[in-house]
């Protein structure tokens, strides 16, 4: 469902306008739909029916305490990479034991608090993290359950700075050392070895790699089941895209059919997948306003009070992600404009070269923005970061407060 629809020429959110939610809370905004949250996880849950399975949403994409809480009283499990993860699933409610700690550099005190806790699972990436976690592991007098991370090298065609699956990624243990890993594994007193983890990228347009992938677990699962090693989890990780432009990624029922082929129904393992911008991607926009038009030789710049601290991907990743205006204007000319935001960087662009109808004082929508925007924000330039909105049909509420100038310098010390 698209939960951003126009009536009138005006855009809503489900049955809000956006134009009431700005005059409510200002901009820049970031305004999530939970008719999107709720019903993109359900088609994960509903892909993976008769097969043992968990959907651990990947904290990542967007960590904010309503989202998690959406997603949680729906029964999800979540993905984490740091203790900060950690404590914001807790905080909403979630219960350890649906959650996977993943990520290259976990901490002795991660590894610990986890462990008090007793999640799911940890996501080993390295034989030296293997050392580090029984070693925490035996001080405290518990088993740690493991799933080592393979990394099966293939190509998943996605932008190199988010494919996690080739073989000089930093991510996860070559497929080559997997056997040999869990031999190691399995001689350590105090890890408890459950499964096995693969993650190869994000914004999967295609699922050939991720099928190769899949190939590549299992040949090493049935070499591991010769060894007496068997395991009882497999977790493909997330990954797959949205449409931010002209890309037409698979939905989750091909996606997780594509899994169930490879490995059938009965096969006796439990499935985990890990979504998070599929999930969350398109259920958000971020709302901004138009401060300033100007003319620089052939090019038009509108200016934005939004800007690459409180969206930093097109920055980054010279991402495209469409740029609509909240009410359609009548009787102004359409041109070209290089949308770019406040910020003291000739890389602070929101999109490029496009045609729109402004207005000093418009409200514009950057679509497809519920993933790895507010997440991705910082405080450059000394800018509180912008508040967050979940609608809900004809309701929305404030699910993050924009930050005060004052919370910018909180902790800082002058010289006595």
């Amino acid at each position: 469902m698209d939960p951003f629809l126009r009536r009138d020429g005006i855009l809503f959110a489900e049955d809000v306008s956006l134009e009431e939610v700005a005059l409510c809370y200002g901009t820049p905004c970031y305004v999530y739909s939970r008719a999107a949250l709720e019903g993109r996880f359900r088609a994960y849950q509903e892909a993976l029916q008769g097969q043992k399975h968990l959907v651990c949403y990947a904290v990542k994409a967007n960590g904010n305490l309503g989202v998690l809480d959406i997603l949680c009283r729906m029964g999800a499990g979540f993905d984490v990479v740091s203790i900060g993860e950690l404590e914001r699933v807790l905080a909403v409610g979630a219960k350890a034991e649906k959650v996977i700690f993943t990520g290259t550099g976990k901490r002795e005190d991660e590894m610990r608090r986890a462990l008090e806790v007793g999640i799911r699972c940890f996501s080993v990436e390295s034989e030296s993290e293997l050392y580090r976690l029984n070693a925490v592991a035996k001080s405290m007098g518990k088993k740690a359950p493991i799933a080592l991370r393979i990394n099966p090298d293939v190509n998943p065609q996605t932008h190199p700075y988010i494919a996690t699956g080739l073989k000089d990624s930093k991510f996860g243990i070559p497929a080559a050392r997997g056997l040999e890993a869990y031999r190691l594994a399995r001689g350590m007193d105090f890890l408890e070895v459950v499964g096995m983890d693969c993650h190869i990228g994000s914004q999967l347009t295609e699922l050939d790699a991720f099928g190769e992938a899949l190939l590549r677990l299992k040949e090493l699962l049935e070499a591991l089941a010769l060894e007496g090693i068997h395991l009882r989890m497999v977790d493909v990780g997330g990954g797959l895209g949205i449409r931010y432009r002209d890309e037409e990624p698979p939905s989750p029922d091909a996606h997780m059919s594509l899994l169930k082929s490879v490995f059938g129904v009965s096969s006796g393992y439990e499935m985990v997948v890990e979504p998070g911008r599929a999930i969350v991607g398109n259920a958000g926009v971020l709302l901004m306003r138009v401060e300033v038009l100007k003319q620089a030789d052939a090019l038009y710049f509108a200016v934005v009070d939004a800007g690459m601290n409180d969206l930093i991907r097109p920055a980054l990743y010279e991402a495209w992600m469409d740029i609509v205006p909240v009410r359609e204007r009548e009787g102004v000319e359409a041109r070209l404009w290089e949308v770019v935001g406040p910020i003291c960087e000739s890389t602070d662009f929101l999109g490029k070269g496009r045609r729109l109808a402004l207005q000093e004082g418009d409200l514009l929508a950057v679509c497809s923005a519920g993933a790895y925007g507010f997440s991705m924000s910082s405080n450059y330039n000394t800018r509180p970061r912008a508040a967050e909105v979940v609608v809900d049909k004809g309701r929305h509420f404030l699910v993050r407060e924009r930050e005060s100038l004052p919370k910018l310098w909180e902790g800082e010390y002058r010289l006595p």
